[in-house]
């Protein structure tokens, strides 16, 4: 008898983010994996469980593992491969780094406190070529990076990268500058922009990190 998976997870959704991040089609991924592409379309959009021959069949033409189409290592930290075949580590200049952030997202911000530095998974967008943040009034961003004095701030580093477990590939950026608390006359600048951190709760403090160091780098693989 067939075993079959209750995937824990959507896989669907999985299927489709890897095949539209491969370039492939529905029919190119269905021929490659040797199923029909009515039934791709039906795993793709719907919620299903397929036999493990199905599910090993899509991984390997999707280039990945039924593990990680399944969700099944989504608490477990990235990058815990091999490196992949001819690595290569490569230096990335600011205007690619700011292409490669510029759809916003979830970056760290590293700083000093009196205790010790600390770093702190935060959503952010980029607004005029800065980086913005908004987190809550008395927390670690708020009293811990105000120096006291008018005009004086302190300068942060704030990073944010993308880990392509399957390829072994991936980027990150890094971005120093000063952390400048947007004052209520500022405000009015950035209402619009559209940023609504994960944590959820009352977050009525924006913060604006303005680049004055952009360095980022890429491991790709080598051609044969």
């Amino acid at each position: 008898m067939t075993e079959h998976f209750s995937a824990p997870g959507d896989l669907g959704r999985r299927i489709a983010h890897r095949r539209k991040s491969l370039g492939m089609t529905r029919e190119q991924l269905a021929e490659r994996a040797r199923i029909d592409p009515g039934y791709l379309g039906y795993l793709e959009e719907n919620a299903a469980s397929p036999g493990t021959s199905t599910v090993n069949q899509l991984a390997a033409a999707l280039g990945t593992s039924s593990d990680e189409l399944l969700g099944g290592s989504v608490d477990l930290p990235p990058g815990r491969g091999p490196a992949g075949a001819r690595p290569h580590l490569e230096k990335l200049d600011p205007d690619e780094c700011m292409r490669l952030i510029s759809p916003g997202g979830v970056g760290r911000v590293a700083f000093d406190t009196p205790t010790g530095p600390v770093i702190l998974p935060v959503n952010y967008v980029v607004h005029d070529g800065a980086l913005l943040l908004r987190t809550a009034l008395g927390g670690p961003l708020d009293e811990d990076l105000r120096t006291g004095v008018k005009g004086v701030e302190f300068k942060i580093a704030f990073e944010i990268d993308r880990i392509d477990d399957p390829n072994r590939e991936g980027w990150s950026v890094l971005v120093r500058g000063p952390a400048h608390h947007i004052s209520s006359e500022e405000e009015a600048a950035v209402a619009g922009v559209d940023i609504e951190p994960w944590a959820g709760g009352e977050r009525r403090l924006y913060i604006r990190i303005t680049p004055v160091e952009i360095t980022g780098r890429r491991i790709r693989h080598d051609p044969a």
